[in-house]
């Protein structure tokens, strides 16, 4: 059956698929972080649904969520009607956001997935200022539709004004640190300011809190502080892509919330739909001028989603999974940190709470750029972990020290990186690659993981980066680069 399957997938699906292309399973049952596959082998799934399983697979909170519906007889197609299954999540939802925004919000329910939401923030910040230019930022990923694509990091046409993005490992002005993040906000401000840059005032900035399909770049806390003055105090809506980002994924229930900003618009996606699909945005309410039907949906009333949404978003608050992410993500890290000094192919490893990358480089190749020391941030947050400490993989007991500089950025590894996942895949692990060259290894496990689990995920990954290492030195490295993994399924 396994074999059968996948040859017909090839035969008869699009040659846009992605996903399956790196991960030939046949998924059949799947339980938290565990699938089983139809040939009987089983994995730990650190993919997620690209993050959107929060609660992993098949939660019992989240399956008699849907059990409860299904049985009270109740539509499961509403469009915009109101019920008792939406006002549950709307309120649960409220009850999660930035300080700021919960008093002073609505709510729009889009299209099923997250690049239709982005549509709809891009649309409504628009209508609401009278402009029509946006600002956006190198590395970004905000989707497939036309729209969100357009505001991406690998759009094929200019469309909106790119700004630069702070990072440490190969940050776009040489330096890093706080010297790097400044001289990419004092460049956003200039652009703002100068009356002759070419970029007319923007109907609306938007970011992701943490660039995921980026490489996991965190953006540094000061920074979005200073993103979100530049925009207030130039009347220009900040909308922030929590897609990814939300319902405990960084360490906090909001991304934002690390940084005490409070965005104009949320993008909402994945995990807010406890595994089924569901995005919404909410905006402050001065920016509520839309017309009946402005922007609409066929199933933007997806009931099964909402009751899914609203188990998933009460058991993240009330167990502190965001507390957990933060923790667990920070001993993962540093463990993980410890890669770097026995595997010179492994340049970066950075994240925030479970959504973690492991940068993959070739350390033989020329480079001249070095750099100062990172940005250190919150080390309890897990903003920016690198070169830290020593002691074995299988512990996760340990806390994260202060990071030491970053070594000088080499040249990525796509070819390598696509080689330590199929290396993951063959003991069992899934992950994800992303970055600009598709040389980042992406953990993005649910929430539930335990300790154990999460040893496990790093042993079998420390197993696939070595096995890797010694094909290479054996064989030496592919001549061909392997296609571009899936970016995120909006």
């Amino acid at each position: 059956m396994h074999e059968g399957i996948l040859r017909r997938q090839s035969a008869r699906e699009s040659s846009a698929r992605t996903y399956a292309r790196a991960l030939p399973i046949v998924p059949v049952r799947a339980r938290g972080l565990t699938i089983e596959g139809a040939d009987g082998r089983r994995y730990l799934d650190c993919l997620s649904g690209a993050g959107t399983l929060a609660l992993g697979h098949n939660h019992p909170v989240v399956l008699e969520a849907i059990r409860r519906v299904l049985d009270s007889g109740a539509p499961l197609s509403v469009l915009d009607l109101a019920t008792p299954v939406k006002d549950a999540f709307v309120t649960e939802l409220f009850r999660t956001l930035p300080p700021g925004l919960a008093d002073r919000s609505r709510v729009q329910f889009c299209g099923p997935a997250g690049t239709d939401a982005v549509e709809a923030a891009l649309k409504l910040v628009r209508t609401a200022t009278g402009r029509t230019g946006v600002l956006a930022f190198t590395g970004a990923y905000h989707g497939m539709t036309a729209g969100a694509l357009a505001a991406s990091g690998g759009a094929p046409d200019v469309q909106v004004a790119r700004l630069p993005y702070p990072q440490d490992y190969r940050c776009p002005f040489g330096v890093g640190g706080p010297h790097g993040a400044e001289l990419a906000a004092r460049w956003t401000e200039s652009l703002l300011d100068d009356p002759k840059s070419g970029v007319p005032l923007p109907a609306g900035m938007i970011l992701e809190p943490v660039q995921g399909e980026g490489g996991v770049i965190p953006a540094p806390d000061d920074w979005l502080r200073r993103m979100r003055r530049l925009t207030a105090d130039r009347s220009i809506p900040l909308i922030a892509d929590e897609i990814q980002t939300g319902v405990g994924r960084t360490g906090a229930f909001w991304a934002v919330d690390h940084s005490g900003v409070t965005p104009d618009v949320m993008v909402l996606s994945k995990a807010i739909g406890g595994s089924l699909p569901l995005a919404v945005i909410v905006y402050r309410d001065d920016l509520d001028v839309w017309q009946p039907g402005a922007h609409a949906g066929t199933f933007r009333g997806n009931q099964l989603a909402m009751a899914a949404g609203t188990a998933t978003l009460a058991y993240v608050r009330e167990n502190a999974l965001a507390e957990r992410a933060a923790a667990l993500g920070t001993r993962m890290l540093t463990r993980l940190a410890e890669l770097t000094h026995g595997f010179p192919c492994v340049g970066d490893v950075r994240g925030r709470g479970l959504m973690i990358g492991v940068e993959l480089v070739n350390p033989d190749a020329d480079h001249t750029a070095s750099r100062p020391a990172p940005l250190a941030g919150d080390v309890g947050d897990t903003a920016v972990v690198a070169d830290v400490g020593a002691g074995g993989m299988g512990d996760l007991s340990g806390t994260a020290a202060r990071p030491e500089p970053t070594r000088t950025p080499y040249p990525a590894a796509p070819e390598l990186a696509a080689a330590v996942q199929r290396e993951c895949l063959q003991r069992g692990l899934i992950v994800e690659l992303g970055g600009r060259h598709a040389s980042v290894v992406r953990l993005l496990p649910p929430l539930t993981i335990s300790d154990e689990q999460a040893t496990a995920v790093l042993d079998r990954l420390t197993d696939a980066v070595a096995a890797a290492v010694r094909h290479q030195e054996s064989h030496g490295p592919h001549q061909q680069r392997q296609p571009c993994p899936a970016q995120r399924a909006g």
